[in-house]
C-alpha cells in the first residue's frame, strides 16, 4: 500500500521568511518539510511535529533545528503559513491568537 503524498505549499509570508534564512538552515528546513509534511503531516509518533492547542482550524508546528514551520492542512495540501526562529515563536503565536480574538469580536 502506497502512502499518498500531500503537496506542500508555502504562503507568501512563509516564502519571505525562508528567503531571509542562511542557506544551511534553509536547506535543512526544506528537507524536513519535504520528508515530514509530504508523507504524513500529523503528529502521530513524530516528535518533530506538534498540534498546537486552542487553534481552530488546527495549527501544527514542525521543529527543524532552531526554526519552526507553522502550517495547516487543507484538502490534499499542507499550507506553511510562517517560519520563525524558536525564540520568536511565542510572539508569533500570541499575534495569531490576538488576530483571531479580534475577528471573533467583529463577527458578533
Amino acid at each position: 500500500m502506497s502512502v499518498k503524498k500531500l503537496r506542500v505549499v508555502l504562503a507568501v509570508s512563509a516564502e519571505r521568511d525562508l528567503r531571509k534564512l542562511e542557506p544551511a538552515p534553509a536547506l535543512e528546513l526544506c528537507r524536513d518539510m519535504a520528508s515530514y509534511l509530504e508523507a504524513g503531516p500529523l503528529p502521530i509518533g513524530k516528535p518533530r511535529i506538534k498540534k498546537l492547542a486552542g487553534f481552530s482550524p488546527p495549527l501544527y508546528r514542525l521543529r527543524s533545528g532552531d526554526f519552526r514551520a507553522y502550517y495547516r492542512i487543507r484538502e490534499g495540501e499542507v499550507v506553511v503559513l510562517a517560519i520563525r526562529n524558536k525564540k520568536d515563536s511565542e510572539k508569533f503565536l500570541k499575534r495569531i491568537e490576538e488576530k483571531r480574538r479580534l475577528y471573533r469580536k467583529r463577527e458578533k
